[in-house]
């Protein structure tokens, strides 16, 4: 259940609030908030609950590769705000976000541990994944973060990592399945369907000169899913509403300099334009092609919606 507020701090900025009281604390990056992270997570709520303190996740923001290698940070599969919403969701009180600096990444692990888990969070417990790595070079281990534990006065204590079928679920797996087009799979290793969100701007029309109007999202997702069409939901105003969404350039009439993700919303008739929705993708039906004409295009259009159909009515939205 989620807590009725959820508070944000930032260090160095930020005091530690008062009543964040016995704070059990998740560490790690958690981009995609996938089912290695959800347990976690779900293990810190329940500790926190059993021990009457506070819930917490520990992140970082940028993305520590963005400073210490940026030539090969990969994209996020989240946006900081849609993070810190997916931590909400998974029950906590609140977050502590690490503003990540070269500074800030020359500590070496016990700096770190003292600076910012003892002096800043006062932590009771602290709950890492089983490949955990910090401090300078990414040298502090979960045994040495468990021996600082028992010198500073706090449990320090860690989740094995999570298997679906066969594969480690991680998030740099998860970002080669989107790459891929593979959204089903990455949807199955987040626990739940890859979401971009944006706010819904005017386009150039085209999409109702063709009976099947768009809603054109402009979104700061670093990660979209490879062109094509796909079927997809649109969430926003409480409601799930099922879609075919095309990621792409537009081939048919000459092409866009830039990418462009374009949502058909079934049997909806009603204004978009302005709001904040998110796009749920759920599987790719086909590859992004040039037609020889409107009429061509229209009619594929039409087999990718009754393709679509099909696929909702396996499946409860």
């Amino acid at each position: 259940m989620q807590p009725e507020t959820f508070e944000v701090v930032v260090f160095p900025e930020d005091r530690r609030p008062a009543h964040w009281r016995q704070p059990i604390v998740a560490v790690g990056n958690f981009d995609g908030v996938h089912r290695g992270h959800q347990k976690i997570l779900e293990r810190v709520c329940r500790r926190a609950g059993e021990r009457g303190g506070t819930a917490l996740a520990l992140t970082f923001d940028p993305h520590p590769p963005r400073v210490v290698r940026p030539d090969k940070a990969p994209p996020l599969l989240m946006t900081p705000a849609q993070k810190l919403a997916a931590l909400a969701r998974a029950g906590l009180h609140g977050a502590a976000v690490v503003r990540f600096t070269r500074d800030v990444a020359a500590w070496d692990p016990e700096h770190f541990v003292r600076t910012v888990l003892v002096d800043w969070l006062h932590v009771a417990e602290v709950w890492v994944g089983g490949n955990f790595l910090f401090g300078r070079d990414r040298s502090g281990t979960f045994s040495l973060l468990r021996a600082l534990g028992q010198q500073y006065g706090f449990r320090a204590d860690k989740i094995d990592p999570v298997r679906y079928k066969e594969f480690v679920v991680s998030s740099t797996r998860i970002r080669r399945l989107v790459t891929e087009g593979r959204l089903d799979e990455a949807g199955a290793l987040l626990g739940h369907p890859y979401v971009i969100e944006g706010t819904v701007v005017p386009g150039d029309g085209r999409g109702r000169s063709l009976q099947y109007p768009t809603a054109n999202l402009a979104t700061e997702n670093e990660l979209l899913p490879p062109n094509g069409v796909y079927a997809t939901c649109l969430l926003g105003d409480g409601r799930i509403r099922p879609a075919v969404t095309n990621v792409g350039r537009r081939p048919t009439f000459g092409g866009d300099d830039r990418v462009g993700v374009e949502t058909h919303v079934l049997d909806f008739d009603g204004e978009l334009y302005g709001r904040r929705v998110h796009v749920a993708f759920l599987v790719r039906l086909r590859d992004e092609r040039a037609f020889p004409d409107a009429a061509s295009l229209q009619a594929q259009i039409a087999a990718d919606v009754a393709h679509a159909r099909d696929l909702f009515r396996r499946i409860s939205l």
